[in-house]
């Protein structure tokens, strides 16, 4: 088991959704925090219920496309906390539209942040994770990192990346002291598709969009938190959270090329 009380977890997009009810759940186990998000006043709110549980929490406005923001989140935190045995990638948001009604710059805007930032951070924290006698490197990817539904080409690129990118660092970390962790979330009941944008799409098209996704997303935070940090102290190597996940991943594995025409009818009855 790897032990999270007395340890320093560093998590971006902590203000709100799953990153908060992380920053609830490892208070909860006796882990320090730096909660890091561009969101001030709802960072100042995880942390104070963080404070709570009797660890030493640090708040820092992050955006995680900033280049220089990221590279000098290090030092912030060993000023605050001396060290960091867990990151928390966490940080995403989300895209409306088909790839055609997407904008060359919208879709880099989110491949900046989803996949980008988990890029910089690991970067910028790993040389501290590998002073550790062990760490842990957790990377939110997506139950659509898995598969790839139309109307979501900006969001499964980046999370297909994030993936990728996770496994590939696992190999290249064996028999080092930081273990790499990539999460795969389904349907969790956060305000991302609500705070996603959808340039390009009409009123009808965007009240659809969001009748499906309200259906959809049905998932506590705090549970998927508590499954994201059973898998944290188990060092897993994939979690895949909610029982749509699991189903979702099975199908993808039985019918990997014809999935969509599987799951479909199945998205309609949610």
């Amino acid at each position: 088991m790897f032990p999270l009380q007395g340890g320093v977890a560093v998590v971006t997009g902590a203000a709100s959704g799953i990153g908060a009810a992380l920053a609830d759940v490892l208070a909860a186990r006796g882990c320090s925090l730096a909660l890091a998000d561009v969101n001030v006043a709802g960072l100042q709110d995880v942390a104070v219920r963080a404070r709570s549980a009797g660890v030493k929490v640090s708040e820092h406005r992050l955006d995680v496309a900033d280049n220089d923001a990221v590279a000098a989140l290090p030092e912030a935190v060993l000023a605050e906390h001396g060290r960091a045995n867990v990151l928390v990638n966490n940080a995403g948001v989300a895209l409306g539209g088909s790839f055609e009604q997407v904008s060359p710059k919208d879709f880099d805007w989110l491949l900046s942040i989803n996949f980008g930032g988990v890029v910089r951070m690991t970067r910028a924290f790993l040389p501290l994770l590998r002073r550790e006698p062990a760490a842990q490197l957790v990377n939110l990817s997506s139950v659509f990192g898995i598969i790839a539904p139309p109307g979501q080409t900006a969001y499964a690129a980046s999370k297909f990346a994030v993936r990728g990118f996770s496994e590939a660092l696992r190999h290249e970390l064996e028999g080092s002291p930081v273990g790499v962790t990539v999460v795969h979330p389904g349907g969790v009941r956060t305000a991302i598709a609500a705070n996603a944008r959808r340039t390009g799409l009409s009123n009808a098209e965007t009240q659809a969009q969001m009748e499906i996704w309200s259906k959809f997303l049905r998932l506590d935070p705090k549970a998927a938190a508590e499954r994201i940090v059973q898998g944290i102290e188990r060092r897993e190597k994939r979690v895949l959270v909610g029982r749509d996940a699991q189903r979702i991943t099975l199908i993808q594995r039985l019918f990997p090329v014809e999935y969509w025409r599987m799951i479909q009818p199945r998205r309609r009855k949610l």
